[in-house]
């Protein structure tokens, strides 16, 4: 049932990725239950190739959690990681 709960959360960002002219993708990083990182792809806004949904929740779980070593987070997101999402 969580894992229903946390794709929701990817969803809506999905959702406002597309609000946003964007491709439609969302993901959320989740740590001990709880999101500590949401993303949506930005690439158009930022005018930044690397701007993926998977990216940017990558980089807010790190800054909350104060370091790139995400043990224990699962990532979830609303389609297949590319390879530069898959490798970071």
């Amino acid at each position: 049932m969580e894992h229903e709960i946390w794709m929701r959360e990817a969803i809506a960002q999905a959702r406002a990725a597309a609000e946003a002219g964007e491709i439609p993708v969302g993901a959320v990083v989740v740590w001990q239950g709880r999101v500590i990182g949401r993303g949506r792809n930005r690439k158009e806004e930022l005018a930044d190739p690397t701007a993926h949904a998977e990216i940017l929740a990558l980089r807010e779980a790190g800054r909350k959690l104060g370091g790139w070593r995400l043990s224990g987070a699962t990532l979830y997101c609303t389609l297949e990681p590319c390879s530069m999402c898959a490798g970071a």
